[in-house]
């Protein structure tokens, strides 16, 4: 899968034992999907997964690894991909914008990801087929990506990796779980809140200010395929400016965190939060404490969580000049698990 700020890849076995707790588990929300990490882990662990993100890339990414099943699109992507891989380069939009006017990608795979997505497009494939070939092309991308795993900046000398061949691979898409179909929408959190129900939701927001959108437009701009004006260095869409979670808002996140509780349709709430989020850890306890009229029932899992590459390097100024030292290496991450009544009796805490 891509790289991605706040991933929660080596959380993943904790998160499915907090899932597991509860006996009677069948279907789970994932409200903020992002890469899909989870919702495909809980995939394959048995659960039918409702998921969900604002951004289009993301729920294209849930589209692959939640709803569409193997045994409907793997044959057909397979040859799919094959086909691609013999596609010769055409610069177009994406080459100009991402690898001439600035260097996201060196240009002679810039230019295959354009005539790539060109001809995704001209396909017209059903919306599972059509997801598992645009991840199957966005991981191919992120693969000889020139950055350090965000699209707000690219490296000054081209990453060796970027000289790599771009070569699609099929994605790693999973039976239908036993106890369902999946589903991926893309609709704000507290809509999808207030319209999927399930046995659990896991709860993933974004901790502070940074945009995923902002962190990773080229995505958007290359499943989207809408081709936008950009601005700046790192030639944003200009819609990240307008598109702005509420959840990246400090004066904001409090009151919308807790009306997105209030709103969930779930007897348990699994939430992942860190403490360089925007409320403490005895915030965030006492918000789900105060759930189903203050009948909350609260269990908090703590882990170290190694931070994200370019936090690890220094800061530095726009001439790439060294300005500033690493304050830490590591981030304390915490899951809370939150039932109601009804439910704490199940949960095996």
């Amino acid at each position: 899968m891509i790289k991605y700020i706040g991933s929660k890849r080596t959380l993943i076995p904790v998160i499915l034992e907090a899932v597991r707790r509860n006996s009677e588990t069948r279907c789970v929300i994932d409200l903020f999907s992002g890469t899909s990490r989870i919702g495909h882990a809980l995939k394959g662990a048995g659960y039918r997964v409702f998921s969900n993100d604002h951004n289009e890339y993301a729920a294209t990414l849930a589209r692959c690894y939640v709803q569409a099943d193997a045994e409907d699109v793997l044959k057909d992507a397979t040859t799919l991909v094959e086909e691609c891989n013999g596609i010769k380069g055409e610069a177009g939009y994406f080459t100009d914008t991402f690898c001439v006017k600035s260097r996201f990608f060196h240009p002679k795979n810039g230019a295959r990801i354009d005539a790539i997505r060109e001809e995704i497009s001209r396909k017209c494939l059903e919306p599972e087929l059509e997801a598992v070939m645009l991840v199957s092309l966005m991981e191919a991308a992120d693969r000889v990506d020139s950055t350090t795993g965000v699209q707000m900046a690219y490296l000054k000398s081209w990453a060796p990796r970027a000289h790599n061949d771009l070569a699609l691979r099929v994605p790693n898409v999973l039976p239908r779980s036993k106890f369902g179909k999946g589903s991926a929408t893309c609709a704000d959190a507290l809509d999808a809140a207030r319209s999927l129900e399930a046995d659990v939701a896991y709860i993933d927001p974004p901790y502070n200010q940074h945009s995923y959108l902002g962190n990773y437009h080229a995505w958007e701009s290359l499943i989207r395929w809408d081709k936008p004006e950009v601005y700046g260095i790192a030639c944003k869409r200009i819609d990240v400016r307008e598109r702005q979670s509420i959840f990246n808002s400090r004066p904001r996140f409090a009151a919308a965190f807790q009306q997105l509780l209030a709103a969930v349709r779930a007897p348990v709430l699994i939430v992942s939060f860190n403490n360089e989020g925007y409320l403490a850890r005895e915030e965030v306890e006492s918000m789900l404490a105060q759930l189903w009229d203050g009948q909350g029932q609260v269990t908090t899992i703590e882990n170290d969580f190694k931070r994200y590459v370019g936090a690890q390097i220094g800061i530095y100024n726009p001439q790439g000049e060294k300005v500033g030292s690493v304050s830490h290496l590591t981030n304390k991450e915490f899951l809370y698990v939150v039932a109601h009544p009804c439910a704490a009796g199940q949960l095996a805490l």
